[in-house]
Formats: structure tokens, C-alpha cells, sequence
């Protein structure tokens, strides 16, 4: 039996951070497109590689927990893809004790 819904990305333009939990180092991109199991997000050439990366991205409206999958080369800049994940408690400690501080995302 064929599956009758599908989960695609749709095409979606905001502009984003990303946020290595380990580091605290914060990467700014353009949201290229979005589902809601996961994001690609084009970000400069000379940002390091985030693949294996635990992240939380925010794009507008939208705070994503996600591991960084894969990135793609696209002239001077990259595309880097988002897989989603469950938020734990610590990750929403996180994000509870830095709103509204000064090292917000």
C-alpha cells in the first residue's frame, strides 16, 4: 500500500541563526526551505562545517532543535540541511534561562 501523505519541504525565505549548543557560536543564513521534520538554511562560504552539530535554529516565528545532516556547496555559500529533533529538558532550560538576556539568540 502506498503511503498517501507526504511530508515535502516547501519553499520558505526568512532570515535565520543558528546556534552550536556546545560553542555558543552563532551563524546567520537565509532560510531556503522548510518542513516540519526538518530546514536547509544557506549560510556563507567560511562558516565551519556544522555537520554532526547539535543546533537550535531560529527563523522568525520558529525555534527548531535540530542535528545539521548535510551541506552542499553553492558557489560562494552553502546549504546546509536540518534534520529535527524532540527538544529535552535541557534544551528548554536553555532556551528559557537566555530569552530576553543579553546572550539571547
Amino acid at each position: 500500500m502506498e503511503e498517501r501523505r507526504k511530508i515535502n519541504r516547501v519553499d520558505f525565505s526568512a532570515n535565520s541563526v543558528i546556534v552550536d549548543r556546545n560553542t555558543q557560536e552563532k551563524y546567520y543564513g537565509q532560510v531556503k526551505n522548510i518542513s516540519p521534520l526538518g530546514i536547509a538554511i544557506t549560510v556563507n562560504g567560511d562558516t565551519p562545517s556544522l555537520v554532526g552539530k547539535d543546533v537550535i535554529v531560529v527563523a522568525e516565528t520558529l525555534i527548531m532543535y535540530a542535528d545539521c545532516i548535510r551541506e552542499d556547496e553553492d558557489g560562494e555559500n552553502r546549504t546546509v540541511a536540518f534534520c529535527s529533533k524532540k527538544f529535552t529538558n535541557d534544551v528548554l532550560q536553555y532556551l528559557f534561562d537566555h530569552i530576553g538576556s543579553e546572550e539571547a539568540i
